[in-house]
């Protein structure tokens, strides 16, 4: 949905290194702090009066990087660079395995039995790492386009089931728009079909009930304008019931149904778009984001229903 660099380099005391060494060790006398260092990568721990130690790793810096051009005679000097927490390795890990088991699922539909234990334990250990835990609070993360990749929502698997039937319509995209400035959500499904593409719509207003739920009242519905293919591609044969059928005959007519949509196209395309208002009183709902951050939410609604939720632009996308 500015400041320091997170790399904060500095310069430690050049230690000569000897030929056959491979690395260079300090260890002060007492309870003073420990230091190691090595010419390839290394942990500095540094430990106060038997505190707790705060590790970095370090490298070795020669003439050709930045802090070795001030070194006062090409003696490499060792800078450490702050560890990538443990969090945000297990978090990526985490969404790129969900990833790969989203893959071919259509949103949910195609999954089985046993792919959906393994993405509910995924969405769960998700869910126990979210960095956002007041996502009401955080708005700014919450909007954009959000593109619907996984749900349990039985609701939605009769209209994502139009994609098995040859030759119907087909649903291209399902996605979630949230501006937090105006507190609007736009729910919209792209479908395309042998000769036009078009979107259905729903426009809603939300209140935040609570750190990470909120309510959500639905009061217009849009239908899109049709876009109609420009060109329909022919194929020379098509097998039908065992048997090859030539359709070079048949180009001359679909020439001219091609002419006669892109006449109709021209007609409809600077038509507004249908709009109908909502007046059922009962056309309410309410979610609860249980994960956010930069690029991936999931969030639950009625029934225990699960929506995993990709921001568009994103690599999970791809």
């Amino acid at each position: 949905m500015a400041g320091a660099s997170p790399f904060h380099p500095f310069l430690l005391k050049p230690l000569p290194i000897a030929s056959d060494a491979r690395s260079a060790m300090i260890s002060p006398i007492g309870s003073s702090p420990s230091l190691k260092l090595s010419c390839g990568s290394a942990t500095v721990a540094i430990a106060k009066g038997g505190g707790r130690a705060a590790s970095f790793r370090a490298r070795a810096v020669t003439d050709d990087d930045e802090w070795g051009k001030d070194a006062p005679d090409g003696t490499p000097v060792a800078v450490a660079e702050p560890p990538v927490p443990s969090e945000s390795r297990t978090v990526g890990l985490l969404k790129g395995q969900l990833k790969d088991l989203l893959y071919g699922t259509e949103r949910g539909l195609r999954a089985s039995s046993e792919t959906r234990a393994d993405i509910v334990e995924l969405i769960t250990q998700l869910e126990a790492q979210n960095p956002t835990p007041a996502p009401t609070e955080a708005l700014s993360l919450l909007n954009g386009k959000w593109v619907l990749a996984y749900t349990s929502f039985v609701g939605l698997f009769p209209l994502l089931a139009s994609n098995r039937v040859p030759q119907l319509v087909k649903v291209e995209e399902i996605s979630q728009t949230i501006d937090s400035e105006s507190f609007t959500v736009q729910n919209s499904v792209r479908f395309a079909g042998p000769l036009a593409t078009t979107s259905v719509s729903t426009n809603a207003k939300f209140e935040v009930r609570s750190p990470k739920r909120v309510q959500i009242k639905f009061h217009e519905g849009i239908i899109g304008t049709p876009q109609l293919t420009d060109s329909i591609v022919i194929p020379e044969k098509v097998e039908f019931f065992g048997q090859s059928v030539d359709l070079s005959p048949f180009k001359g007519i679909i020439t001219s149904v091609q002419d006669a949509a892109s006449s109709v196209a021209r007609t409809i395309s600077g038509r507004p778009p249908l709009k109908i208002p909502i007046t059922n009183t009962n056309a309410e709902s309410w979610l609860l984001t249980t994960y956010l951050d930069d690029e991936l939410r999931i969030s639950r609604g009625d029934g225990s229903s699960v929506f995993v939720l990709i921001k568009e632009g994103s690599s999970l996308l791809n």
